[in-house]
């Protein structure tokens, strides 16, 4: 069950579904059901009908009306808001008609979004009295939400800083629930694993870390070539999408912070923020009478964003709240191009960092540093060449899902052993 259509995967969660039901596919019979939104196209659900069974998807329903129902719900159930605002019926009957029809051995959901759905799928096949009994449940947890919305909230002030902090109070009681009844749970950093074992205290969390594991989010690190730079001029690359939260923030930071101390090193860069429906405070940024304009370009959503990749000398990743993996640093090493993150937004991932030999990255949390590891990128070109090469090379050896996913068949033989009576060892 995903909440996002995973395909075409660009970006985080969409790369995690889809390589992890690639890595399914291969030894199990798979049913993908997923919403779906205006842009994705027949064409997409037809690349995922080569290796499932069957796909079956719902529209996605947003709109003002329903974030503000969402609210209403929020407070009278005691739930998070936007757990309330995605609960669509139309997903739920469909559900609770597949389990009618077919005996599935595993519920997965992808993402916390799913979760509710996938115990209440779990439900209707245990009430319907199959021949197999209640299906197994597995949680693919890409994000500790009370942790990302934690974070979130400390870089925010008045009303939304109040909201953030309630939501987040609300998922950690929410994500204790999830972890209590799930059969497996997965994470995917050891950080946010410890995230959710600090919710519980005692024989209860011990009981719970052994049904947790933390396997990192994979891309094709062999199947893909490096980009082939292309060298115009004092480029710097912002890839992500413009309406998480973590992102905004962290490129305003970026835009208003720091990009004026490089500007006074390198009056020639330019930044470039692509990603999918940026804010008007992005927008804004690009705009006559901002303090960078004629230094910031904003794309918004780019089919194509190889040719600003290639031409691009510095990647940034300036998340100073969140959670999960970027894995956008795993993009950029796959694409061979130098990389700064905040220690936040490499969160999760093995790195080098610095400026030596064997370094894949250079971290940095205030604006100064920030600002000193990006214009020595830009001008030190044996520097920009050598996390190229090392980083491509990092991501093959330790992020490649074809090597990195095999462990999910283990937590499926797992499952079974729940529904045989069998131990692990002999499934």
């Amino acid at each position: 069950l995903t909440q996002v259509l995973p395909y075409p995967h660009f970006g985080g969660a969409k790369i995690r579904a889809y390589y992890m039901l690639r890595q399914l596919a291969q030894m199990h019979q798979v049913t993908l059901v997923s919403f779906v939104r205006e842009d994705d196209r027949p064409a997409y659900v037809e690349h995922l009908q080569q290796f499932c069974a069957a796909v079956h998807t719902v529209p996605m329903q947003r709109s003002r009306w329903r974030d503000g129902l969402a609210l209403l719900q929020s407070v009278w159930q005691g739930a998070p808001a936007v757990i309330c605002r995605d609960w669509i019926g139309e997903m739920h009957a469909l559900l609770r008609r597949l389990v009618g029809e077919t005996a599935f051995d595993v519920v997965h959901a992808d993402q916390t979004s799913m979760a509710a759905y996938a115990l209440s799928a779990a439900d209707a096949a245990e009430k319907a009295g199959g021949p197999e009994g209640r299906p197994r449940t597995l949680l693919d947890q890409h994000n500790a939400m009370h942790l990302l919305l934690a974070r979130q909230a400390e870089n925010e002030t008045g009303v939304a800083k109040a909201l953030y902090r309630r939501e987040a109070a609300l998922f950690r009681r929410y994500e204790a629930a999830l972890c209590r009844r799930f059969d497996r749970v997965l994470t995917v950093t050891e950080e946010d694993k410890a995230a959710h074992l600090a919710l519980f205290t005692g024989r209860e969390r011990a009981e719970i870390a052994e049904k947790m594991a933390s396997i990192p989010i994979c891309v094709d690190a062999e199947g893909e070539s490096p980009l082939a730079y292309k060298d115009e001029g004092a480029h710097i690359i912002h890839l992500g999408t413009m309406f998480w939260p973590p992102n905004v923030e962290g490129v305003m930071w970026f835009a208003e912070e720091v990009l004026p101390l490089v500007l006074a090193e390198v009056p020639e860069a330019q930044f470039t923020i692509a990603g999918k429906n940026p804010p008007a405070q992005v927008k804004a940024l690009a705009a006559p009478g901002s303090p960078v304009a004629g230094h910031v370009q904003v794309t918004g959503f780019v089919a194509d964003p190889n040719p600003l990749l290639r031409r691009s000398r510095v990647f940034i990743v300036p998340v100073r709240a969140g959670g999960g993996m970027r894995v956008k640093i795993l993009d950029g090493w796959r694409w061979g191009i130098p990389m700064v993150s905040t220690t936040v937004g490499a969160e999760g991932i093995a790195v080098r960092n610095g400026i030596g030999r064997e370094a894949n990255i250079v971290l940095a949390d205030d604006a100064p540093a920030f600002a000193e590891a990006v214009v020595r990128l830009l001008v030190d070109e044996a520097l920009g060449d050598t996390l190229r090469s090392n980083g491509r090379e990092w991501v093959r050896a330790h992020y490649d899902w074809r090597t990195a996913y095999r462990q999910v068949d283990g937590l499926y033989g797992a499952l079974a052993s729940l529904a045989t009576g069998s131990s692990p060892k002999e499934v």
